[in-house]
């Protein structure tokens, strides 16, 4: 197994990237990359055509360490044809994008039977992947972007991998921490999260379950890196290399960098936005923002909408429209909050609105990587 050492002695390295089509994975897998580049390491990156030109510009220093691969997406008849990423489709559609995701199998391969990195860091989505890296001699690391407990609620893997989660089938198994937990934790899902967690147990249009992806991809590796650090729940990673018999690597918290090479029309919108920031009171900005993938009904959306109009406070809600549904919030409510409330429908520079010393408040989906993002920027 080749070993990653930024010893000037050692050889440099050569490590490809494939994360999952989503951006909540691509930006921390474009992170991980960063970091591997800056000990002087070869990259090559992974993804769909559409998804790396969407990726921020790479620092002038690390441009040189890093290959963006361009990788075509194979079309599936139910997605669009601009359909790259899962922000370009319904939460419905997504396992076609798995589908579709599957079908980049011969090309990858085809990269590294002719390139022989020295190493291969994927998500838990290519459970085809490990096989076929280990067939040619590659090193192979599943990279995490969730928390370790997520992975160890899962428990150890089954033999046939089609079942990561033992013998708990109902939502009641998953509404109390699970047995193979020593330690004592009020860690466990509620009633709606059980639900959710139940449908990754069953086959979909794919053509196989998230727990046999994520449980081959477990299988198949040599070592599993984690975005997360020993200073947060240490005993949940030491709980995950014992239950999959692996070492786990904690890799920091990762939170992106700001951008400071900006095209003209991000600058802009960042000049407007501060100039909105700057006339608030210092602490007195609820900053809102759901994401560009988070589907939520019109009652939800009214719901929020009255509850910060009702709040009396002042509020930036970055709301932008996720594929498959529309905006519609309530009659009025854009000028009876007017004066103290702006709602941004395009592309905000989020780091640098948390950053602004008028936000006292961020209301969010709580993806599971943000945790992570908001102990990493709490300092700031």
């Amino acid at each position: 197994m080749a070993t990653i050492n930024s010893d000037n002695n050692r050889k440099q390295l050569h490590v490809a990237m494939f994360p999952w089509l989503a951006f909540g994975h691509i930006i921390p897998f474009l992170e991980l990359s960063k970091s591997i580049a800056q000990k002087g390491h070869k990259v090559s990156f992974l993804s769909t055509t559409r998804n790396i030109q969407r990726l921020p510009t790479l620092p002038p220093h690390l441009s040189p360490f890093i290959n963006l691969v361009k990788l075509k997406l194979p079309h599936v008849h139910e997605l669009s044809p601009n359909a790259e990423a899962t922000m370009d489709v319904s939460n419905d559609d997504i396992p076609y994008l798995k589908k579709a995701y599957d079908g980049l199998q011969p090309e990858v391969t085809r990269f590294l039977e002719k390139e022989s990195p020295d190493w291969i860091i994927y998500d838990f989505a290519p459970y085809w992947l490990p096989s076929i890296a280990a067939g040619l001699g590659i090193s192979r690391a599943f990279f995490s972007i969730v928390n370790a407990w997520f992975i160890a609620f899962l428990g150890p893997s089954s033999d046939d991998m089609v079942n990561c989660s033992d013998d708990r089938t109902t939502v009641e198994d998953l509404l109390t921490p699970p047995k193979w937990v020593p330690f004592p934790s009020k860690v466990c899902y509620q009633k709606h999260e059980a639900n959710w967690m139940l449908g990754g147990l069953s086959v979909n249009a794919s053509g196989v379950s998230d727990t046999y992806r994520s449980g081959m991809v477990i299988k198949g590796s040599d070592c599993v890196f984690i975005r997360y650090c020993y200073e947060f729940e240490p005993q949940w990673l030491q709980l995950l290399e014992k239950l999959h018999h692996l070492p786990v690597i904690p890799v920091g918290l990762m939170p992106p960098e700001t951008p400071t090479n900006v095209g003209d029309e991000k600058h802009d919108t960042w000049v407007t936005v501060k100039k909105w920031l700057d006339g608030q009171q210092i602490g007195g900005v609820v900053y809102v923002a759901l994401g560009s993938e988070v589907m939520v009904t019109k009652t939800e959306l009214a719901e929020l909408a009255l509850g910060l109009e009702l709040s009396g406070l002042s509020f930036f809600w970055a709301l932008r429209n996720p594929a498959g549904s529309t905006i519609e919030l309530p009659d009025g409510f854009l000028e009876r909050t007017r004066n103290r409330g702006m709602v941004w429908s395009s592309w905000v520079p989020q780091l640098q609105i948390l950053r602004h010393e008028s936000v006292g408040g961020f209301l969010t989906h709580c993806g599971w990587g943000l945790l992570k993002y908001i102990q990493a920027i709490q300092p700031l």
